[in-house]
Protein backbone atom coordinates (compact mmCIF):
# COMPACT_ATOMS: atom_id res chain seq x y z
CA UNK A 1 0.00 0.00 0.00
CA UNK A 2 3.24 2.30 0.84
CA UNK A 3 4.81 4.01 -1.93
CA UNK A 4 8.15 3.68 -2.70
CA UNK A 5 9.80 6.71 -1.69
CA UNK A 6 7.25 8.38 0.95
CA UNK A 7 6.64 12.10 0.64
CA UNK A 8 6.46 14.03 3.83
CA UNK A 9 5.05 17.95 3.84
CA UNK A 10 5.93 17.80 8.05
CA UNK A 11 9.66 18.55 8.76
CA UNK A 12 11.99 17.84 11.42
CA UNK A 13 10.58 19.96 14.12
CA UNK A 14 7.19 18.68 13.50
CA UNK A 15 5.55 21.39 11.26
CA UNK A 16 4.24 22.24 8.15
CA UNK A 17 5.14 25.25 5.98
CA UNK A 18 3.41 28.36 5.98
CA UNK A 19 2.00 27.82 2.19
CA UNK A 20 -0.02 25.13 3.81
CA UNK A 21 -1.20 27.01 6.32
CA UNK A 22 -2.34 29.60 4.58
CA UNK A 23 -3.59 27.21 2.01
CA UNK A 24 -5.74 25.59 4.84
CA UNK A 25 -7.27 28.93 6.23
CA UNK A 26 -8.22 30.09 2.74
CA UNK A 27 -9.98 27.20 1.20
CA UNK A 28 -10.96 25.42 4.77
CA UNK A 29 -9.14 21.87 3.75
CA UNK A 30 -5.62 20.81 3.02
CA UNK A 31 -3.63 18.01 2.50
CA UNK A 32 -0.64 16.97 4.11
CA UNK A 33 1.29 14.15 3.14
CA UNK A 34 3.39 11.82 5.23
CA UNK A 35 2.19 12.55 9.06
CA UNK A 36 3.09 8.43 9.16
CA UNK A 37 5.97 7.11 8.02
CA UNK A 38 5.80 3.32 7.02
CA UNK A 39 6.47 1.62 10.33
CA UNK A 40 3.53 3.65 11.90
CA UNK A 41 1.20 2.98 9.20
CA UNK A 42 1.70 -0.75 9.29
CA UNK A 43 1.28 -0.80 12.73
CA UNK A 44 -1.55 1.68 13.25
CA UNK A 45 -3.48 0.07 10.32
CA UNK A 46 -2.87 -3.31 12.00
CA UNK A 47 -4.54 -2.13 15.08
CA UNK A 48 -7.59 -0.95 13.04
CA UNK A 49 -8.32 -3.69 11.59
CA UNK A 50 -8.23 -5.70 14.76
CA UNK A 51 -10.44 -3.49 16.70
CA UNK A 52 -12.80 -3.22 13.40
CA UNK A 53 -13.42 -6.93 13.74
CA UNK A 54 -14.31 -7.07 17.73
CA UNK A 55 -16.08 -3.80 17.61
CA UNK A 56 -18.01 -3.73 13.70
CA UNK A 57 -21.06 -4.40 15.45
CA UNK A 58 -21.35 -1.05 17.55
CA UNK A 59 -20.80 1.52 14.94
CA UNK A 60 -23.05 4.14 14.83
CA UNK A 61 -23.76 4.61 11.35
CA UNK A 62 -26.33 1.87 10.49
CA UNK A 63 -27.33 3.15 7.22
CA UNK A 64 -24.92 0.47 5.52
CA UNK A 65 -22.61 3.31 3.57
CA UNK A 66 -19.57 2.83 6.59
CA UNK A 67 -18.88 1.77 9.52
CA UNK A 68 -18.05 4.26 12.74
CA UNK A 69 -17.06 3.65 15.48
CA UNK A 70 -16.24 6.49 17.90
CA UNK A 71 -13.58 7.43 21.03
CA UNK A 72 -11.61 4.15 19.85
CA UNK A 73 -8.58 5.84 21.88
CA UNK A 74 -10.00 4.77 24.98
CA UNK A 75 -10.84 1.37 24.28
CA UNK A 76 -7.50 0.82 22.21
CA UNK A 77 -3.69 1.50 23.40
CA UNK A 78 -2.28 1.23 19.88
CA UNK A 79 -4.66 3.55 18.46
CA UNK A 80 -4.74 6.12 21.84
CA UNK A 81 -1.18 6.85 20.41
CA UNK A 82 -2.38 7.83 17.10
CA UNK A 83 -5.34 9.86 18.49
CA UNK A 84 -3.43 11.83 20.98
CA UNK A 85 -0.57 12.18 18.64
CA UNK A 86 1.64 14.92 19.75
CA UNK A 87 2.72 15.38 16.13
CA UNK A 88 -0.60 15.67 14.61
CA UNK A 89 -2.09 17.72 17.38
CA UNK A 90 0.82 20.52 17.06
CA UNK A 91 -0.08 20.47 13.31
CA UNK A 92 -3.91 20.92 14.13
CA UNK A 93 -2.93 23.70 16.25
CA UNK A 94 -0.33 25.57 13.53
CA UNK A 95 -3.40 24.99 10.84
CA UNK A 96 -5.69 26.55 13.55
CA UNK A 97 -3.93 29.58 14.81
CA UNK A 98 -5.33 29.03 18.85
CA UNK A 99 -4.86 26.30 21.24
CA UNK A 100 -6.63 23.14 20.36
CA UNK A 101 -7.94 20.00 22.43
CA UNK A 102 -9.47 16.53 21.68
CA UNK A 103 -13.34 16.32 20.74
CA UNK A 104 -13.44 12.88 20.11
CA UNK A 105 -11.74 10.13 17.60
CA UNK A 106 -13.49 7.85 15.24
CA UNK A 107 -12.44 4.85 12.61
CA UNK A 108 -14.64 5.44 9.15
CA UNK A 109 -14.38 2.62 7.44
CA UNK A 110 -15.89 1.58 3.95
CA UNK A 111 -15.91 -1.73 3.51
CA UNK A 112 -15.19 -3.73 -0.08
CA UNK A 113 -17.68 -2.55 -2.65
CA UNK A 114 -20.04 -0.73 -0.25
CA UNK A 115 -20.82 1.59 -3.52
CA UNK A 116 -22.18 4.26 -1.82
CA UNK A 117 -20.88 8.17 -1.13
CA UNK A 118 -21.32 9.61 1.90
CA UNK A 119 -23.11 12.96 0.63
CA UNK A 120 -22.00 16.36 1.33
CA UNK A 121 -22.07 18.17 4.39
CA UNK A 122 -20.88 20.28 7.02
CA UNK A 123 -19.75 18.44 10.76
CA UNK A 124 -19.70 21.39 12.87
CA UNK A 125 -24.11 21.50 12.44
CA UNK A 126 -24.04 18.47 14.57
CA UNK A 127 -21.86 19.25 17.36
CA UNK A 128 -23.45 20.48 20.97
CA UNK A 129 -20.71 23.44 21.04
CA UNK A 130 -20.66 26.87 21.88
CA UNK A 131 -18.14 29.65 22.46
CA UNK A 132 -15.84 28.18 20.00
CA UNK A 133 -13.99 29.24 17.08
CA UNK A 134 -13.50 26.91 14.14
CA UNK A 135 -12.86 22.99 14.64
CA UNK A 136 -10.98 20.65 12.80
CA UNK A 137 -10.80 17.20 11.88
CA UNK A 138 -7.07 14.98 11.01
CA UNK A 139 -8.48 12.65 8.34
CA UNK A 140 -5.74 9.94 8.36
CA UNK A 141 -5.50 7.34 5.42
CA UNK A 142 -4.07 3.85 6.83
CA UNK A 143 -4.60 2.66 3.79
CA UNK A 144 -3.97 3.99 0.09
CA UNK A 145 -7.42 5.78 -0.95
CA UNK A 146 -7.61 6.59 -4.43
CA UNK A 147 -10.93 7.97 -5.95
CA UNK A 148 -12.16 4.37 -6.14
CA UNK A 149 -11.51 3.68 -2.76
CA UNK A 150 -13.62 6.55 -1.36
CA UNK A 151 -11.57 9.89 -1.13
CA UNK A 152 -13.21 12.83 0.20
CA UNK A 153 -14.07 15.93 -2.04
CA UNK A 154 -14.09 19.76 -0.52
CA UNK A 155 -15.92 22.72 -1.13
CA UNK A 156 -13.65 25.44 -1.13
CA UNK A 157 -14.12 28.06 1.08
CA UNK A 158 -17.11 26.74 2.75
CA UNK A 159 -15.87 26.97 6.00
CA UNK A 160 -17.40 30.50 6.07
CA UNK A 161 -20.99 28.99 5.92
CA UNK A 162 -21.35 28.81 9.82
CA UNK A 163 -25.25 29.64 9.78
CA UNK A 164 -26.76 26.16 7.78
CA UNK A 165 -28.69 23.92 9.30
CA UNK A 166 -27.63 20.29 9.88
CA UNK A 167 -27.38 18.04 6.47
CA UNK A 168 -28.34 14.51 6.16
CA UNK A 169 -25.10 12.84 4.61
CA UNK A 170 -27.48 10.41 3.10
CA UNK A 171 -28.96 12.51 0.78
CA UNK A 172 -27.15 14.00 -2.31
CA UNK A 173 -29.25 16.97 -2.58
CA UNK A 174 -29.45 17.91 0.79
CA UNK A 175 -26.61 20.51 1.85
CA UNK A 176 -28.16 22.08 -2.05
CA UNK A 177 -31.07 22.87 -0.34
CA UNK A 178 -29.94 24.20 2.41
CA UNK A 179 -27.89 26.55 0.33
CA UNK A 180 -28.43 26.67 -3.57
CA UNK A 181 -25.56 28.24 -4.70
CA UNK A 182 -22.99 25.98 -3.56
CA UNK A 183 -24.28 23.34 -6.43
CA UNK A 184 -22.01 25.18 -8.27
CA UNK A 185 -19.13 25.79 -5.99
CA UNK A 186 -16.25 24.21 -7.02
CA UNK A 187 -14.76 21.01 -5.88
CA UNK A 188 -11.28 19.70 -4.97
CA UNK A 189 -11.21 15.76 -4.94
CA UNK A 190 -7.67 14.87 -2.98
CA UNK A 191 -6.77 11.13 -3.19
CA UNK A 192 -4.07 10.18 -0.71
CA UNK A 193 -1.49 7.72 0.02
CA UNK A 194 -1.11 5.55 3.07
CA UNK A 195 0.04 7.49 5.82
CA UNK A 196 -1.00 11.23 4.35
CA UNK A 197 -3.95 13.12 6.14
CA UNK A 198 -6.22 15.93 5.26
CA UNK A 199 -7.33 18.24 7.84
CA UNK A 200 -10.88 20.14 7.65
CA UNK A 201 -12.56 22.68 9.35
CA UNK A 202 -15.83 21.65 11.33
CA UNK A 203 -17.90 23.91 8.64
CA UNK A 204 -16.02 23.08 5.16
CA UNK A 205 -18.65 20.90 2.90
CA UNK A 206 -17.24 17.82 1.92
CA UNK A 207 -17.97 14.01 0.75
CA UNK A 208 -16.54 10.92 0.58
CA UNK A 209 -16.80 8.80 -2.59
CA UNK A 210 -17.94 4.88 -2.28
CA UNK A 211 -15.36 1.95 -2.22
CA UNK A 212 -15.39 0.44 -5.47
CA UNK A 213 -11.98 -1.46 -4.56
CA UNK A 214 -11.75 -5.02 -2.78
CA UNK A 215 -10.11 -3.42 0.10
CA UNK A 216 -11.30 -1.45 3.12
CA UNK A 217 -11.06 2.14 3.13
CA UNK A 218 -9.67 2.34 6.85
CA UNK A 219 -9.46 5.96 7.85
CA UNK A 220 -8.69 7.13 11.55
CA UNK A 221 -9.97 10.76 11.70
CA UNK A 222 -9.44 12.76 15.06
CA UNK A 223 -11.26 15.86 15.52
CA UNK A 224 -10.17 19.22 17.22
CA UNK A 225 -12.05 21.46 18.97
CA UNK A 226 -11.09 25.37 20.23
CA UNK A 227 -10.39 25.07 23.84
CA UNK A 228 -12.32 27.12 25.58
CA UNK A 229 -14.94 25.46 23.63
CA UNK A 230 -18.62 24.91 26.13
CA UNK A 231 -21.24 22.67 26.03
CA UNK A 232 -24.22 23.94 24.12
CA UNK A 233 -26.86 21.54 25.83
CA UNK A 234 -27.56 19.68 22.56
CA UNK A 235 -27.51 15.96 22.46
CA UNK A 236 -24.52 14.04 21.32
CA UNK A 237 -23.54 10.34 21.68
CA UNK A 238 -19.88 11.83 22.94
CA UNK A 239 -21.69 13.73 25.61
CA UNK A 240 -25.04 12.89 26.49
CA UNK A 241 -23.70 10.38 29.56
CA UNK A 242 -21.37 12.60 30.74
CA UNK A 243 -23.57 14.89 33.10
CA UNK A 244 -22.88 18.32 31.34
CA UNK A 245 -25.09 21.11 31.73
CA UNK A 246 -24.93 24.18 29.40
CA UNK A 247 -21.78 26.79 29.42
CA UNK A 248 -19.71 23.61 30.76
CA UNK A 249 -16.17 23.47 29.33
CA UNK A 250 -15.60 20.72 27.52
CA UNK A 251 -11.78 19.85 29.04
CA UNK A 252 -10.52 18.00 31.51
CA UNK A 253 -8.96 13.82 30.66
CA UNK A 254 -12.21 13.17 28.39
CA UNK A 255 -10.95 16.43 26.17
CA UNK A 256 -7.10 15.92 26.87
CA UNK A 257 -4.61 18.18 24.99
CA UNK A 258 -1.76 16.19 25.46
CA UNK A 259 0.50 18.01 22.99
CA UNK A 260 0.76 20.94 25.28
Amino acid sequence: MMSDTMITDVDAEGRVSEELVAAYRENGFVRIRGVLDEAGVERFRTAAEGYLEAHRSESLETGAVFSQLVNVWRRDPVLRELTLSPRLGRIAEQLAGFPLRLWHDQMLVKEPHSNAATEFHQDRPYWPHAGDRLALSAWIALVDVPPERGCMTFLPGTQNRTDLRPQDLHDSEDLFEADPSLRWAPRVTLPLRAGDCTFHSGYTGHMALPNRTGTARLAHVTIYIDAETTYSGAGHPVTDDLGLTPGDRLDGDTFPRPWA
